[in-house]
């Protein structure tokens, strides 16, 4: 049995990752993207260019989208030289973007009447999970969509996980922000209520991160923290889009998120900050002007043009 051909639009810090994995997995790949640098690296590596999204759909059998934000997949999906325009019966597409439910449902409908199956399956994980082909994959959609783009994204994530019809991905992946928001900003907190408080963090971390404190986020960020570094990882400006993804889609169906709120106010502040080119763990930044005190004596490196 041949393999699928793939198309993957949208290079960036996780997309390019990805689409590498799928091709050191064996798939005939076809890629776009607007600045060619990343494409260009991966034609080197094996892959074909293309120069539109239309391009890349008509080529191919699963076509894969990976962009900023909700008006950007729609562009991609369904605007000029669009998706849409060489879409063609049968063909899977798969956004691995992270957008509003309500959009996801839009485009699989407008797809949908070109015979296109849609699954939203936005991925966690990070630059490390896209590296190392670990992602948490949250998919809505048909199953026989999932079936057929399934080979493809074993070769980039560990976990999928059909949730449920079109938008319930987007769903999932808006409920996953709430809790990594909450744990950044926790883990924060509890960082400068230590050092302020008098004991050492690090030393604090490693006391309850075995207890019932215990989250990928503790187990993860803050060697990073605690050496100065904080570069993305996954870009604050990000995390605070997608907090807004959730509050919108709360206020939409009347659901109460004081905690979520209040993390979204903390992730804007970042960008006033000047730090939304920073990992979203860097909210710890947000906090240390607020107490008045620093995790690292010799001062954070919060420098968002690093």
């Amino acid at each position: 049995m041949s393999l699928l051909k793939v198309g993957y639009i949208g290079l960036g810090l996780m997309g390019k990752s990805i689409a590498r994995n799928i091709l050191k997995a064996g798939f005939p790949l076809v890629v776009h993207n607007r600045s060619r640098g990343a494409v260009e690296e991966l034609v080197a590596e094996g892959a074909q260019p293309a120069f539109s999204p239309a391009e890349v759909a008509s080529q191919v059998e699963v076509v894969f989208t990976n962009l900023p934000d909700t008006p950007d997949v729609e562009q991609v999906a369904l605007g000029h030289d669009g998706i849409i325009e060489g879409a063609h019966p049968g063909l899977v597409f798969v956004d691995n973007s992270t957008i509003k439910p309500a959009a996801a449902r839009h485009i699989a409908r407008l797809l949908g009447e070109k015979g296109v199956l849609c699954l939203d399956a936005p991925v966690s994980g990070g630059d490390i999970g896209a590296r190392n082909a670990t992602l948490t994959i949250m998919v809505g959609g048909p199953q026989e969509a999932l079936e057929r783009a399934r080979p493809v994204l074993m070769a980039m994530g560990k976990t999928i996980t059909l949730v449920g019809e079109a938008g319930s991905g987007q769903v999932a992946k808006a409920a996953n922000q709430i809790m990594v928001a909450a744990q950044m900003v926790a883990m924060g907190e509890l960082m400068i209520f230590a050092k302020k408080a008098g004991a050492d963090p690090q030393k604090v971390v490693e006391a309850i991160r075995g207890g019932a404190a215990q989250c990928w986020t503790l187990d993860v960020k803050p060697p990073r923290l605690f050496s100065g570094n904080r570069q993305p990882g996954f870009k604050a400006y990000m995390q605070a889009k997608d907090m807004a993804i959730v509050l919108e889609t709360a206020r939409q169906y009347g659901i109460p998120l004081p905690s979520a709120a209040v993390d979204a106010q903390l992730y804007n502040a970042m960008l006033e900050m000047g730090m939304s080119q920073l990992d979203n763990s860097a909210v710890i930044g947000v906090l240390e002007t607020l107490a008045g005190a620093a995790l690292l004596e010799s001062g954070p490196d919060q420098d968002p043009h690093a």
